[in-house]
């Protein structure tokens, strides 16, 4: 590397982008697929309604100038288009004054969705997504060299993602310490998957190396980042190995596959493309004055911004997942401060009786990823986030009051909202609605070999109490 360009890392800069166009194309999908129900104009938590309440100041969104859900549909496609474009490498086939804009169009785009998504939109691979594009929109095309300067700022990102983890983590649930917590983590996390029932099940003292290895990833590796090649990018495949297991053991919308990415940015490919006797690319051309210019003015703003995530890693009343400005940029991150011991899930059914009563008959909502059925194998989704499924694990470790969409969920229920109803996986009144739905709280256990051997089933469950009671249309009778 010389002060401003890294050549060799021309590579890493394809590898990073395109996978960062392929996550955005994931997120816009979502987007279009689920929006509505959730947050549109007749959704669980209506935009409009969270416009009229929320400044541009606190929320920047090109949806303070204009909401419709026909109007987000425009905005979310055009995402989805302009993703799989740079995905394919338009952005390389442009000049530079070309390809920075449409960079940044996809992450005023994705921000604007980010900022009026409330609380389906809180997670903290929403605000890593938001802070990696604005990155990308300074690394350049294949007309010039990768700015060293942003590729720095890639390794920060990824330094604050990987080591605020592992501190909050080690502040945090005593079982992190005496690495214990695995006993209990891939059984209760929030979305299982297919494998999790296997990993669940290894040996204790494997549980253990888990936890072990997963506190040398993100307290040790990272300071790997900042040597000297080849040992940053010895650090960056030690979190890429973590990450896929992460990847196997359950589902993390996209936050696993982003820190790949953004890990594979770190990775020093020249040598390895020498080696399988590649041609080496075009020699890119002198970087122009304006974009030197532009990379250190990106650069002096996000060494500004670092402030405040740089203090809260080394304070111990440290914060997860949190934004320090409306832009998202510049964020602290972390997950799994603390490891619920037990999973409790929410379970709606509904009923077309008239009236309650002990003989009623119940039958049950289906999710598309949350465990429902006993014996349905936990599906593997991510990277897509169901944010839906992901809310009614949340609902499970607090009182139904704590989560004001529960119950305008249920009362979409009750009116069988086609959109409502797409985000679920089997309505058991798909011809008319229900008269009442109640949702009942569960303990769910995943069963031991001999029971799986026995009944073929991947969970147990035990009624805990009724969650919420039974709710009908109308005033009661």
């Amino acid at each position: 590397m010389d002060w401003f360009a890294a050549p060799d890392y021309w590579l890493s800069r394809m590898v990073f982008q395109r996978g960062l166009a392929a996550i955005y194309l994931v997120g816009f999908l979502v987007a279009l697929n689920q929006f509505p129900a959730l947050l549109g104009e007749n959704g669980l938590t209506p935009v409009p309604t969270f416009l009229r309440r929320v400044p541009f100041s606190r929320a920047p969104s090109i949806f303070h100038l204009h909401y419709s859900d026909r109007f987000f549909s425009l905005v979310a496609g055009a995402g989805a288009l302009l993703s799989a474009v740079l995905l394919i490498g338009l952005a390389d086939l442009v000049p530079l004054w070309g390809a920075m804009p449409l960079w940044a169009l996809l992450w005023v785009l994705y921000l604007s969705i980010v900022n009026v998504g409330q609380v389906w939109y809180s997670f903290g691979w929403e605000s890593l997504l938001c802070e990696a594009g604005f990155l990308a929109i300074f690394l350049g095309n294949s007309g010039t060299a990768p700015p060293v300067l942003v590729l720095w700022l890639l390794r920060w990102l990824l330094f604050r993602l990987e080591f605020g983890a592992g501190l909050i983590k080690m502040r945090g649930d005593r079982c992190w310490r005496d690495l214990t917590c695995l006993y209990y983590h891939h059984e209760t996390q929030p979305m299982p998957g297919p494998l999790s029932w296997y990993f669940h099940r290894l040996p204790r003292p494997a549980h253990r190396v888990e936890v072990a290895g997963n506190h040398f990833a993100q307290l040790v590796a990272p300071f790997g980042l900042f040597a000297p090649q080849p040992y940053a990018s010895v650090a960056a495949g030690v979190m890429i190995a973590t990450q896929l297991w992460l990847i196997l053991s359950g589902n993390f919308a996209w936050l696993n596959w982003l820190t790949v990415v953004l890990a594979a940015s770190v990775v020093s490919w020249a040598d390895l493309v020498r080696m399988l006797g590649f041609p080496p690319p075009p020699h890119p051309t002198a970087e122009p004055l304006w974009f030197t210019g532009v990379v250190l003015a990106a650069t002096v703003l996000v060494v500004a911004l670092s402030y405040w995530p740089a203090r809260n890693l080394v304070s111990r009343h440290q914060l997860m997942n949190a934004s320090f400005n409306p832009f998202h940029l510049v964020n602290t991150y972390g997950a799994f401060g603390s490891v619920t011991r037990a999973r409790y899930e929410v379970v709606i059914e509904g009923t077309r009786d008239p009236e309650v009563t002990p003989e009623t008959v119940w039958r049950e909502y289906g999710f598309k990823g949350k465990p429902g059925a006993l014996g349905r194998l936990p599906p593997q989704f991510a990277p897509y986030h169901l944010r839906l499924d992901w809310l009614m694990w949340f609902a499970g470790l607090s009182a139904a009051y704590a989560h004001p969409w529960l119950v305008p969920f249920v009362r979409k229920l009750l009116t069988n909202d086609r959109a409502t109803l797409r985000l679920l996986r089997e309505v058991p009144f798909p011809d008319a609605p229900p008269t009442f739905v109640r949702a009942l709280l569960y303990r769910y256990s995943f069963t031991t070999h001999r029971e799986r051997r026995a009944t073929r089933q991947w969970w147990e469950r035990e009624l805990v109490e009724e969650y919420l009671p039974p709710v009908r249309l109308g005033p009661s009778r």
